[in-house]
C-alpha cells in the first residue's frame, strides 16, 4: 500500500454506494424525460384514438364501443392500479385482466421498454397524481 497516495483517506465504502447511487439517479431522471415523450408520441398514435387525446376516455372511437374506455385523468382510479398492472393491460389487453376486451393486447407490436413508456405516460395523466408504489 505504498504510493505517492498512501497516506490520502480512501472513501467508505456507504460513501461510494451513496455516490454511486446519486449518478444512476441523476441517469435516470435524465432519461425519464426522453421516456415520457416516447410515451406521449406512442399515446397519441395508437390510444387516443379511444381514450382521447388528454386521456379521458372519450376519444373518437370510444363513441362506437359499448364501454367507455378508461379515464386515464382520474388519479383515484389509476392511483389504485400499480405498474405492473397497467403494463399488463398494455401488454395482455383488457379481457385478460378482468377488464373490459375491447381494450386489444399489444404485445407484439411494442417492445417491452414502449410499454413502459406507455404506463410512464398513462401516470403523468392522473391527477392528482401519486406515482405507483410498483415500479415493476
Amino acid at each position: 500500500m505504498g504510493g505517492k497516495f498512501a497516506g490520502a483517506v480512501q472513501p467508505s465504502s456507504g460513501l461510494k454506494r451513496a455516490a454511486a447511487g446519486a449518478a444512476l439517479l441523476l441517469w435516470f431522471s435524465s432519461t425519464a424525460k426522453a421516456d415520457l415523450e416516447q410515451g406521449k408520441r406512442l399515446y397519441k398514435e395508437n390510444c387516443a384514438p379511444c381514450h382521447g387525446e388528454s386521456g379521458k376516455g372519450d376519444g373518437a372511437g370510444a363513441r362506437s364501443l359499448p364501454v367507455r374506455p378508461a379515464d386515464h385523468t382520474n388519479g383515484a382510479a389509476m392511483n389504485g392500479r400499480n405498474d405492473g398492472f397497467l403494463r399488463d393491460v398494455i401488454a395482455k389487453g383488457g379481457g385478460a385482466m378482468g377488464l373490459s376486451s375491447f381494450m386489444p393486447a399489444w404485445q407484439g407490436l411494442f417492445k417491452d421498454n414502449e410499454i413502459l413508456d406507455l404506463v410512464s405516460y398513462i401516470r403523468s395523466l392522473a391527477a392528482p397524481n401519486s406515482g405507483s408504489a410498483d415500479k415493476r
